[in-house]
């Protein structure tokens, strides 16, 4: 096991996103997971049902045991809901992780459509968190919130992560999987110029959590002192793989199969 992973998100009684997305995810690529969680969602396949935030003290006391007791070689943020919430994470990893990478990955709307967020926190985490990210992981829907614009075409997705990179990001990654077209284009956005991804759209509906998965894998290999690229280029491969060999469980948006490593594994 290489590397310690810091979560901080909100919890999915389904099992396909949030922390238990995270958690998953985190394993599987071989590193260790901790987590501090910001809320508890009643929520499934069709959707999210009821939502009972976490206080902000209680948060920050999670992430201070976590971090004075195992550490964090990468921390990893999701949903943050109110502007306290996030006021109380910037505050505390100013703290006593001002030097550890920060995957932000802004959740907003869940799958089915329940917003996430309230409208008041997004100038906080603008202000706040996407200033130290190592890497901010927006997909389009996010990013058109974050930037104020409508983003419909793949050059308007660079120009877009050019303005997010503005925040005081190191690294922008926008996800152009709601763009239609046949093929997903992803970008990635730094200080040294843009790179692009381009895969097939895989047809299916099983796709929930491939968000909090995405971030959360390039978190894992951040914390185990891979190249931005690199991470992201490892993430990608494994978020790619585990929608492919999604189990179709639920009647709605399931979840990713991240154990799809263990499988091959033994094949």
């Amino acid at each position: 096991m290489r590397g310690r992973v810091l979560i901080i998100a909100g919890s999915d009684s389904g099992g396909g996103a949030g922390i238990q997305a995270d958690i998953k995810t985190v394993t599987m690529l071989d590193s260790f997971a901790a987590t501090a969680i910001t809320a508890l969602t009643a929520q499934n396949t069709r959707g999210v049902f009821g939502v009972l935030p976490i206080p902000p003290d209680f948060i920050r006391q999670q992430i201070e045991v976590v971090l004075d007791d195992i550490g964090a070689d990468a921390i990893k943020t999701g949903m943050l809901h109110d502007a306290g919430v996030i006021e109380t994470v910037a505050a505390v990893l100013a703290e006593t992780a001002s030097e550890v990478p920060l995957v932000i990955d802004p959740v907003m709307v869940a799958k089915g459509g329940a917003a996430l967020i309230e409208s008041e926190a997004i100038d906080a985490l603008k202000s706040r968190l996407a200033v130290r990210a190592a890497v901010l992981t927006p997909n389009l829907p996010e990013a058109e919130i974050l930037t104020g614009r409508s983003i419909a075409s793949v050059a308007a997705m660079h120009e877009a992560a050019d303005m997010l990179l503005r925040l005081g990001c190191r690294a922008v990654l926008l996800k152009g999987g709601h763009l239609a077209g046949s093929t997903v284009h992803d970008i990635l956005a730094t200080h040294s110029g843009h790179r692009e991804w381009q895969s097939p759209r895989i047809d299916s509906q099983h796709t929930h959590g491939t968000g909090c998965t995405l971030a959360s894998a390039i978190a894992a290999g951040l914390a185990q002192d891979l190249a931005v690229e690199d991470a992201i280029e490892r993430a990608r491969d494994y978020v790619l793989r585990a929608i492919t060999s999604a189990p179709g469980i639920g009647q709605g948006h399931g979840p990713l199969d991240h154990a799809h490593p263990l499988r091959r594994e033994t094949a």
